[in-house]
């Protein structure tokens, strides 16, 4: 069963309806798939009626936007329901996100000579009931320098990213507590694309097996950026430690990673976790 258990909507940074993902999953020959937009489970039902519709497995999905220090370790979370503490935990990001947005706005604004406001910001959101994020804020900034949103990325290369000028690091859950909050959902917790985590081998390496230690359940090991050797060398941690493997492609929209790729077929022990 082909796979892609990391892709993106307009519920959080991604560029496309659930109905479009499906579509486009169908189309790429992906027969399982998980949309797991930042920091929230909303539009659950949606996403699954999406899925079904194109005849395609679906496991509910999300992604805590977790950091340690300055470094980004995100944790995905499967087969989360949404109970008293997620509804907890869903106020305190969008508090925390929204303090965030202000925050990077009014660098934003000092670093480019520009006069944005949360309104700006609120216009590049297509949905309300989701926590904002970061790239909200960054597209509001290309449009207006750019006269559309499509160098975001570069937008936020040059200055919102860690160590740039308009970088927030406000009210961001630890990997730790990404974790326990995954579990309290009755979920399975899976480090997302480790490769991308900006510190030394030996830190991240430290990092993994303190997430272990916490409880993490898997390994996102087949992923759009992971090199071969990358690929094994993550496989081998995540059988030394007893995790289960997972993969997927990241997608936002076109121009950053495919839906599908890298190719990916779950282990029968990876269905039955994520599909009991």
């Amino acid at each position: 069963m082909r796979a892609d258990l990391h892709i993106h909507t307009h519920y959080s940074d991604g560029k496309y309806t659930p109905a479009d993902i499906a579509e486009r999953a169908e189309r790429a020959g992906v027969e399982l798939l998980s949309m797991t937009d930042h920091d929230s489970l909303e539009g659950l039902e949606e996403k699954r009626a999406a899925a079904e519709r194109r005849g395609l497995a679906f496991v509910s999905g999300w992604e805590v936007s977790a950091y340690e220090g300055l470094s980004k370790v995100h944790v995905l979370g499967y087969r989360c329901v949404r109970n008293e503490a997620y509804f907890r935990f869903l106020e305190e990001r969008k508090a925390g996100a929204l303090m965030r947005a202000e925050d990077s706005l009014k660098k934003a604004n000092t670093a480019l000579g520009l006069t944005l406001t949360m309104a700006d910001v609120e216009r590049e959101r297509a949905v309300k009931t989701a926590p904002l994020h970061t790239m909200h804020v960054v597209r509001a900034f290309a449009r207006a320098l750019f006269g559309d949103a499509e160098r975001a990325g570069e937008v936020y290369l040059n200055y919102f990213g860690a160590g740039k000028p308009a970088f927030s690091g406000l009210c961001r859950p630890t990997p730790s507590e990404a974790v326990h909050i995954i579990h309290a959902l009755g979920g399975i917790a899976v480090l997302a694309h480790p490769g991308r985590i900006e510190q030394d081998f030996s830190a991240r390496e430290r990092l993994m097996r303190s997430l272990v230690g916490e409880g993490l359940n898997g390994l996102e090991c087949v992923y759009s950026t992971h090199g071969r050797e990358e690929t094994e060398y993550f496989a081998a941690f995540a059988k030394e430690n007893g995790l289960l493997v997972t993969g997927g492609s990241d997608f936002h929209a076109e121009g950053r990673f495919e839906i599908g790729i890298p190719y990916f077929e779950p282990s029968e022990e990876l269905l039955q976790a994520l599909l009991q």
